[in-house]
């Protein structure tokens, strides 16, 4: 009895190595394996809306012919939106020469692609509703003495889209990112950074990439007159005071007098609408090199009258 059971136990143990032995052998074989497809084309739910059987000769180690024979759970493929072609309705087809680009994550890695079963596969991507919205940064920053943003924050992309019902779209005017904070700042930065979820909708992007430009200034002041402009024939318009001081944040080194190019006036047709008489002036003509201009005060008091006929 004890001699049976060695046999066996010998047997069992040869069949165990003979088979893990040819098992580990590369075999070529075909295999299928269902696929949920994940793009990003606009206007469309972002997966296929059933998975599609993916047939393939592969060659790969008789463990893994195996296990993706045998697999259960379907692969979820992102597919470049420039590889689906429309078809027609909601569908959109993959060429087999460009799904061949995804064989690493349709059959996983270690398995050799030899050709596709079909010339091309097709997915159905649903509609939804949506609209493009724009991203603003949320930032504080400090700077060190004599430097400061040429510009706000830019982020890239600049908007989104944003997916779900009607009711939660109307909600939404804008995508915010996560707080940024920087402390004496003397160069420029950039990264990238979250953008904060929004309840219940899919956003196209869930990130963007921004830039802060740091540049060293130099703070020149001026004595400028303020025009008028759009004044109708008939009318003459006085602003007091006619003068005040300007003052301009410039790049260095500077390039000029800013003052010589500036133009700084009060719109007649906002005076019009103004019910203090009282109007924010404007600049025109500013130089490229200028980052930011102030004037020594904000609103001037505006008097009408006509001229005499």
């Amino acid at each position: 009895m004890r001699r049976w059971t060695q046999f066996l136990l010998c047997l069992l143990l040869s069949g165990s190595i003979w088979l893990i032995h040819n098992l580990s052998q590369t075999y070529t074989g075909v295999v299928n394996v269902s696929v949920v497809a994940h793009s990003g084309l606009k206007g469309r739910a972002s997966a296929s809306r059933s998975a599609v059987s993916i047939g393939a000769r592969c060659s790969a180690t008789g463990f893994r012919l195996l296990r993706l024979k045998h697999q259960r759970r379907d692969a979820q493929v992102d597919i470049h939106e420039e590889d689906l072609v429309p078809a027609g309705g909601d569908r959109y087809t993959v060429s087999a020469a460009e799904m061949a680009k995804y064989s690493s994550e349709i059959f996983g890695e270690g398995v050799d692609l030899v050709t596709f079963l079909n010339q091309n596969y097709s997915f159905e991507f649903v509609p939804e509703n949506f609209k493009s919205v724009p991203v603003r940064a949320v930032y504080s920053a400090s700077f060190k003495p004599q430097y400061t943003a040429a510009a706000p924050m830019s982020v890239t992309p600049d908007s989104v889209i944003v997916y779900g019902d009607d009711a939660k779209l109307a909600t939404v005017d804008v995508v915010l990112t996560k707080a940024l904070s920087f402390n004496d700042l003397s160069k420029s930065v950039g990264g990238v950074v979250k953008l904060v979820p929004v309840n219940g909708l899919r956003m196209s992007e869930k990130d963007v990439t921004w830039s802060l430009e740091v540049v060293r200034y130099v703070e020149l002041h001026s004595d400028v007159s303020i025009g008028v402009r759009n004044v109708p024939a008939g009318v003459s318009l006085s602003v007091y005071p006619s003068r005040t001081q300007a003052t301009f944040l410039c790049r260095f080194p500077t390039r000029g007098d800013p003052a010589g190019t500036c133009e700084f006036y009060v719109d007649y047709d906002e005076f019009i609408k103004s019910d203090s008489g009282r109007v924010v002036a404007r600049a025109d003509n500013v130089p490229p090199y200028v980052i930011e201009w102030r004037l020594g005060q904000e609103l001037f008091d505006c008097m009408v009258r006509e001229d005499a006929q």
